[in-house]
């Protein structure tokens, strides 16, 4: 079984930065989009990132400019380097894979991290 292992959340003042990390938890046989989403109670699941095993990028308006997401294939590890963090930026935030755990698979299947709290104040 894969489990996503997510880092780097905390407590920073509006304008600071965080980075998070999102690493597998053994080799893995192929990953293609992987990605960050976020979650404030009461409100739905938004999606911040992803990137493509090409390195194609996408961003929620609100982050552009403002966050990079980022991946190392041979550490099947993710990144979110948040910079410039505002109070609303405020959410748990979750890390997902598109990927195939054995070569044997023929279709890529979900995985999620447990979650990371980011609390911005201002």
């Amino acid at each position: 079984q894969v489990q996503l292992v997510e880092s780097g959340g905390g407590l920073v003042q509006a304008g600071g930065s965080l980075r998070l990390s999102c690493a597998a938890s053994r080799s893995i046989f192929s990953i293609n989009v992987m990605g960050w989403y976020r979650q404030v109670p009461g409100n739905q699941r938004e999606l911040v990132a992803t990137i493509t095993s090409g390195g194609n990028t996408n961003y929620a308006d609100s982050v552009k400019g403002r966050f990079t997401i980022s991946r190392d294939d041979a550490e099947n590890t993710v990144y979110l380097q948040m910079n410039s963090l505002k109070p609303e930026d405020t959410a748990v935030y979750y890390c997902y894979a598109d990927l195939r755990v054995a070569r044997w698979l023929s279709n890529d299947n979900r995985y999620w991290g447990q979650g990371t709290q980011v609390t911005v104040s201002s």
